[in-house]
């Protein structure tokens, strides 16, 4: 594989960006699936439904039909709360990314680059609640293209991002991952990163049972300029 770098976003990067953003969120969707299928209530209806239909119509051509459509509707949940997350993000703070973390200190945008490709990608935003007692950055959009994984591309994205936070002057990182993203989870705690808390980003996430995981990272404060 070629070699990468790291560096700050650029408008000419956006169609890349739109791109890791987009799959990455779609390799999530079989995963989310077969998570689906193990839940008790989709088990009862797999198994119960057919037989309630079998006896209140006698008509083994509808448990068929109704069976056979149970997958593609089971499907279509499981790509849902992907989708809506990235349709989100495309409308919120990944509409104008130099504005929404390059237009202020404090914030920043970076992606991995390598043979001329965006091959990766990190986010950082200070946090807004004026109740916390510490400074807080928040890490958004970690992700790495398949084909350059395991070249220790997430890692350097993350440290990026704590080498900015203590630069920045801020005193913890902060983060939110989902259950079914388990590599993520790994990566995050063997950086360093503490589980805080769990919650459910909406009600699809609720449906397919993938709770969001919040991780934060403690480092002392420090003040230096921007990378």
């Amino acid at each position: 594989m070629a070699p990468y770098h790291i560096r700050k976003y650029r408008e000419s990067d956006r169609k890349w960006v739109v791109g890791l953003l987009s799959r990455g969120m779609a390799e999530h969707v079989p995963a989310t699936f077969r998570q689906l299928l193990k839940l008790p209530r989709t088990l009862i209806l797999l198994l119960g439904g057919p037989l309630a239909l079998l006896l209140v119509s006698g008509s083994w051509l509808l448990v068929l039909v109704f069976s056979l459509s149970l997958f593609p509707a089971l499907w279509f949940l499981a790509r849902k709360p992907w989708n809506m997350f990235v349709d989100m993000t495309l409308h919120t703070d990944m509409s104008d990314i130099t504005k929404s973390y390059l237009s202020e200190r404090g914030s920043c945008f970076w992606v991995a680059e390598s043979g001329e490709k965006v091959v990766g990608m990190v986010g950082a935003l200070p946090v807004d609640d004026s109740t916390l007692r510490e400074k807080q950055l928040q890490l958004f959009h970690l992700s790495v293209d398949t084909e350059h994984r395991r070249q220790g591309i997430a890692k350097a994205l993350v440290r990026t991002v704590l080498q900015f936070a203590r630069d920045q002057g801020y005193s913890e990182v902060v983060l939110d991952t989902s259950t079914i993203q388990l590599s993520a989870m790994a990566l995050y705690e063997s950086m360093g990163f503490q589980r805080t808390g769990q919650f459910f980003f909406c009600i699809w996430n609720r449906l397919v049972a993938v709770p969001i995981v919040h991780f934060i990272y403690h480092l002392p404060s420090a003040q230096a300029g921007c990378l």
